[in-house]
């Protein structure tokens, strides 16, 4: 479903867009959805609505990193700082909001709700890497919590197609509306 309106509290949340994961192969490339990323941050910063920036990090010893019996294992995350620094193109800008996280999901043990709720945020927009992973367990979240979610269809990408399609085609509309960057600038001019 097309997005039809966009909250007049809403934040952009973008999800894991750093130097680490951007050499990491896309199925949409990487620089597209850091390029469209972009403009909607720089919109949402000049009108003023919240910018939030998470990465995934995990301390130097690795002890706050999930172990847990699983068939495919997880992409071994380095913890070298230039991993998980963001895109320089990205920011962060003066009032973007920092998370880190430790999950897959960002609202998980971070302060990111409490952070929205202040600023009395009800709605979302979501981009980022991977779809199929953060973006998604992020939006389930979110979605939870009872904010209204928009996804920015080509300012995400994963590394598996079939696992982005289906996020995009079966999961975000049942729990929000998705559009392209274009579209979203076109509403958040209207608000």
């Amino acid at each position: 479903m097309p997005a039809t309106a966009l909250d007049s509290r809403t934040a952009l949340v973008v999800i894991d867009l750093q130097r680490g994961l951007s050499q990491v192969p896309c199925v949409h490339p990487f620089q597209e959805v850091v390029a469209n990323t972009v403009r909607l941050a720089e919109a949402f910063r000049r009108v003023g609505l919240p910018v939030v920036l998470v990465t995934v990090s995990f301390s130097p010893d690795g002890g706050d990193r999930l172990r847990s019996r699983t068939q495919v294992p997880a992409r071994p995350i380095p913890n070298a700082p230039e991993f998980t620094q963001l895109v320089p193109e990205l920011g962060p800008k003066p009032g973007d909001l920092l998370i880190t996280k430790h999950q897959w999901s960002a609202f998980y043990g971070t302060e990111l709700d409490l952070q929205l709720r202040r600023r009395q945020v009800t709605g979302i927009v979501l981009a980022g890497v991977a779809t199929s992973i953060g973006v998604d367990t992020t939006a389930r979240a979110a979605h939870e919590r009872a904010y209204n979610l928009t996804f920015a269809s080509d300012a995400m990408t994963d590394t598996d197609l079939a696992a982005h399609d289906f996020a995009m085609s079966k999961i975000f509309p049942r729990i929000g509306e998705v559009d392209t960057t274009d579209a979203l600038l076109a509403l958040l001019g209207r608000g």
